[in-house]
C-alpha cells in the first residue's frame, strides 16, 4: 500500500494547481462581467451552485473542526501545540469564509 503514497502527494499538489490557477483564470476570462450579461435566470443557476458548494464546504470544515477540539487526543495537540492552534484557526477561518460564501447573496 506504501506505493500510493507518491501518487497522492502529486494529486495534491495538481488539486493545489488548479485551485490556484483559478485565482487567475477568474480575473483573465472577467467571470464576473460575463454574468452580468447572462438572463438572469441563467447567472442565478451558477450563484446558487457556488452557494451551496460554499455550504457544503462551510460544513465539513465545522464538522473539521469539531474533530480536532472533541476527538482528538488531547496529549498529542498538548505535546504540539503549535500545530494544534495552527490547525484550530485555519479551519475556523474555513468554516467562516465559507459560510460568508454561502449566505452573501452578492458576493
Amino acid at each position: 500500500m506504501k506505493w500510493i503514497v507518491p501518487y497522492i502527494w502529486i494529486a495534491g499538489g495538481l488539486q493545489l494547481l488548479v485551485a490556484s490557477s483559478n485565482v487567475f483564470a477568474a480575473k483573465m476570462f472577467r467571470y464576473r462581467e460575463s454574468l452580468r450579461t447572462l438572463p438572469v435566470h441563467l447567472a442565478e443557476v451558477f450563484v446558487v451552485l457556488g452557494r451551496s458548494v460554499s455550504g457544503f464546504l462551510s460544513v465539513f470544515w465545522c464538522g473539521r473542526l469539531i474533530f480536532q477540539l472533541f476527538f482528538y487526543d488531547w496529549e498529542l495537540r498538548r505535546q504540539h501545540r503549535a500545530f494544534d492552534v495552527l490547525f484550530l484557526f485555519a479551519f475556523a477561518y474555513l468554516v467562516v469564509v465559507f459560510t460568508i460564501g454561502a449566505l452573501r447573496a452578492n458576493l
